[in-house]
């Protein structure tokens, strides 16, 4: 016999239905008030086209990492090590470009940037085998691996920044696609991050291994039990994210034409804001790269918004753990949402 319907539960559901079509609207939202917000207050100086082409640019950095992050943090886990992983493969790309000073151009960036993927995918299947083999939590796994990665950089380069890097790297950190047709308004770096950024998404949402991710995130034990690979997911998501760490390397020796084994510090805080607050559930699950995307455009505009209105580099700290912070929160009710 059925049970009759509960009309005071179906008008309860209706409401709540609303509100999560809201909430996945929250963040082009967000980003729009925020764009508006800092237009208005630096007297329009935020929305001059040299301006959005620099924010464009820095974003392009923290948004190839966060990709991977993305999918680090839906399977549950954590990467603290990405800013020492840029600091290192960066090092390694400078001193192998160096070294290769007499070869041709091209080939020269070209082994400079093999060596950076190559150093980066090291790094990012050593986290992920002491995640999945030994079972150490991500974070204190990937905070070995940051300190170990950072002591590297040091030591391979003395301290010192590698410098005298081949003339042609600095089209790909400061160089323009299309420059002849459309002016000094895509910067090569934005190209590449839009690249990964359909890449990643396609990744995600339109293939097995990206429902593997999500169901690794959301109930280990069902993934399992539906013949997901639950510890080979796990490990690919750290790889592909300490590869991307080795072009981000690159691309920043391209921007600064130097080697830095200082660059990169706290670079982890901006990535994980850009997943956390594009909507990536730090719970594990939940996430998508389209969300990252804005989440990153967030924090950049937040950013550069307070550098033009001239805030001390302490108090952006203090917004930027607030924007963590209340994202997280949200996430928390959103779970509780979801659970009922």
């Amino acid at each position: 016999m059925k049970s009759p319907s509960n009309p005071e539960s179906t008008r309860e559901r209706k409401p709540r239905g609303w509100l999560m079509r809201l909430v996945a609207l929250r963040m082009p939202l967000i980003l729009l008030l925020l764009v508006l917000a800092v237009t208005l207050l630096t007297d329009r100086v935020f929305v001059r086209p040299e301006n959005l082409v620099n924010v464009a640019r820095q974003i392009s950095f923290d948004a190839l990492i966060a990709f991977g992050m993305t999918l680090i943090i839906i399977t549950g886990g954590i990467d603290l090590s990405v800013g020492s992983l840029v600091a290192l493969t960066g090092v390694v790309a400078g001193l192998v470009m160096r070294s290769a000073a007499g070869w041709p151009e091209p080939a020269c960036i070209a082994a400079g940037m093999a060596a950076a993927g190559a150093t980066g995918l090291v790094a990012g299947a050593f986290s992920g085998g002491i995640v999945t083999r030994f079972a150490i939590p991500p974070f204190i796994a990937t905070l070995a691996v940051m300190l170990i990665a950072r002591g590297f950089a040091f030591i391979l380069c003395g301290g010192q920044p590698v410098y005298e890097l081949p003339a042609g790297l600095l089209w790909l950190g400061r160089g323009f696609v299309l420059e002849g047709m459309l002016g000094r308004v895509l910067p090569v770096a934005v190209v590449i991050m839009l690249a990964g950024f359909v890449v990643f998404h396609v990744l995600l949402a339109r293939t097995v291994f990206g429902r593997g991710v999500v169901a690794v995130g959301s109930n280990e034990e069902a993934a399992r039990l539906a013949g997901i690979p639950v510890r080979s997911t796990r490990f690919a998501v750290y790889l592909i994210t300490g590869g991307l760490c080795g072009l981000v390397g690159v691309l920043h020796d391209a921007r600064l034409m130097s080697a830095d084994p200082k660059v990169g510090e706290a670079w982890e805080l901006n990535v994980i804001a850009a997943v956390v607050v594009g909507g990536t559930s730090l719970f594990g699950g939940r996430g998508s790269i389209v969300g990252t995307l804005i989440g990153a455009l967030v924090i950049g505009v937040l950013n550069n918004g307070l550098n033009l209105l001239h805030v001390e580099h302490f108090w952006q700290k203090v917004t930027l753990g607030g924007v963590i912070l209340a994202a997280s929160l949200l996430d928390v009710g959103l779970r509780r949402l979801d659970n009922g």
